[in-house]
């Protein structure tokens, strides 16, 4: 942080240096050409021949410091503050924002924080050490031409950018959300562009979008002429200025070679201030962007961390899930209700139940994702609460219900799972996961769609498979891993799954009841809560949920 203010602070100094420097050299260049005019010895002028030089020389030098110096600033400060963006969310609880909302704060918002150092405080600050010293200058040669040449530099540089601010609030605050419709409308037509195709609703889309854009460019529109009047009322009050001084100068009776220093030095004084009104209309769009980004990071984030994390357990651990009820909202009947299991090293258990039973909630509260109201998950007999929730998930974790891919190479998609992964290893998990075939067919380069768009259901499915073996974590979590997949597809998925895990500490999360007789213990949840557990040969022979549905897929399978 100190580093940065530094560098703010130089790139401050170099930038109203420059500013100086452009009014050194028009004043020193008007100097010595209205005294040139008048036919001196050369000695005279080779001063102002030199400080023309210097002048014109420093500028550049000055300005190419400012610039790298201000956008090393800015550009850190945005990536500092996109990193704290994606800590806030990882995890958090539920959030308010559409996903193209959200992705609306994370890239465009989190540039306003470049353009509030780059286009509002490194130019303010520029500006007023300009006016600043062509007042001081015209103090020097005509005292009632600098208090024009105030009052000029107060209406530019002050009322003006007031008056813009203020129209650019008004608009910010219907341009914004009218942006963030947008993205969230495209985002619709490119990610649903099959569902709308399949109920004849893309016309409906279109128009929507359509409508939605010609509303945001309507308002952008109206503050694009605000700014264009902001704009002339800035260049009206520079050229009455500086008439204004000449009249001034010329009726005090000033020299010739002082009438031209005043009015070119004064001219180019407003260059750095002109540029305020559309930086204060800059300014209000940026604290808008900023308001938005601290909506997402206030987020109260899904678990608390202890102030003091406990030690990870060493060895092969187990998990002791004791009387854990889960509630999502204080308004709703728990998701998870006095559910207790045990997993010792190397015990596969499979959680089975109907929808909203309860299973993925289960998982959540193991890879600490959700808070429990109440109950303990012990890890070799210390509490999950006292680890860091990354520690946590290093020791529990695996393949979750809805898998993503990002838009990169398989390998790079692989390797999010274990980025310091050789070669060897990656094509073990891919044999593990039965991937192989695939592989050699596409390569380990080939660029994978995003969101799976590329691949089938099945290779999504065996992907995310692959990157669960690949990270290999003391206990294995699997959520749903054949789901939307065809029943030749999931039961070979399923039997692939369990030769993988063999011997491997594992909560199976399934709808799917062929194979688990494989398993050391089925545990089937119903409202939250535990309505059976044992073996696939003892619930197959109990009345109960999990033998009207082995039944159901007998007589579906035509067993």
């Amino acid at each position: 942080m100190n580093r940065m203010s530094g560098r703010l602070a130089l790139a401050a100094a170099a930038g109203a240096a420059a500013e100086l420097a452009g009014v050194g050299l028009i004043g020193s260049a008007a100097w010595l050409i209205t005294r040139a005019a008048e036919q001196p010895p050369l000695a005279a002028l080779s001063v102002a021949i030199v400080g023309v030089r210097a002048f014109a020389t420093t500028k550049g030098v000055f300005r190419y410091g400012e610039r790298l110096a201000g956008h090393e600033v800015a550009l850190r400060a945005q990536a500092a503050t996109r990193e704290r963006l994606y800590q806030a969310l990882i995890p958090a609880g539920p959030l308010n924002q559409r996903g193209a909302d959200l992705l609306s704060r994370m890239v465009d918002d989190t540039d306003a924080v470049q353009d509030l150092l780059v286009r509002c405080l490194l130019p303010a600050a520029a500006a007023l050490v300009t006016g600043v010293a062509a007042v001081v200058i015209g103090l020097f040669l005509l005292p009632a031409a600098a208090l024009v040449l105030l009052a000029g530099l107060l209406v530019a540089g002050v009322l003006i950018p007031a008056g813009a601010a203020g129209a650019a609030r008004r608009w910010s605050a219907r341009i914004a959300p009218a942006r963030a419709d947008l993205a969230a409308r495209v985002a619709d037509l490119v990610h649903g562009s099959a569902d709308l195709a399949a109920y004849g609703a893309n016309d409906r889309a279109l128009a929507a979008a359509a409508e939605a854009d010609a509303r945001l460019a309507a308002l952008e529109r109206r503050r694009s002429r605000a700014n264009a009047v902001a704009s002339g009322l800035g260049m009206f009050t520079q050229g009455l200025t500086v008439a204004a001084i000449v009249g001034v100068a010329q009726s005090a009776g000033t020299s010739p070679v002082a009438v031209a220093v005043l009015a070119l030095t004064s001219l180019v004084s407003f260059e750095p201030v002109l540029p305020m009104a559309g930086a204060a209309e800059r300014l209000t769009g940026v604290l808008a962007a900023l308001r938005r980004l601290r909506e997402v990071r206030a987020t109260p984030p899904a678990v608390t961390e202890p102030a003091t994390p406990a030690s990870v357990p060493e060895g092969p651990p187990t998990v002791e899930v004791e009387d854990l009820v889960v509630r999502h909202s204080a308004d709703r009947a728990p998701a998870l209700n006095g559910v207790s299991l045990t997993l010792t090293p190397g015990r596969r258990v499979a959680l089975v139940g109907p929808s909203g039973a309860g299973k993925s909630t289960l998982l959540s509260a193991l890879m600490r994702l959700v808070e429990p109201e109440s109950g303990t998950i012990r890890l070799s007999g210390v509490d999950i609460a006292e680890l860091s929730a990354d520690d946590t998930r290093r020791m529990m974790t695996g393949l979750t219900q809805d898998p993503y891919v990002f838009q990169a190479s398989l390998k790079d998609n692989l390797r999010l799972a274990g980025p310091e992964a050789g070669d060897e290893e990656l094509a073990e998990a891919v044999r593990r996961a039965r991937l192989e075939r695939w592989v050699e067919r596409t390569g380990w380069d080939a660029v994978l769609g995003e969101d799976g768009r590329t691949v089938s259901g099945g290779q999504l499915q065996r992907l995310a498979l692959a990157r669960a073996l690949l990270n290999d974590p003391p206990v294995l979590l699997l959520d749903e891993p054949a789901e939307a997949l065809d029943e030749t597809a999931a039961d070979a998925l399923m039997a692939d799954l369990l030769d993988a895990t063999h011997g491997h500490t594992t909560l199976l999360v399934t709808h799917r009841l062929r194979g688990l007789e494989r398993v050391d213990e089925i545990v089937v949840l119903e409202n939250g809560s535990v309505a059976q557990r044992g073996t696939h040969e003892e619930l197959v022979d109990s009345p109960g949920y999990y033998r009207d549905l082995w039944h159901s897929e007998a007589l579906t399978a035509g067993r």
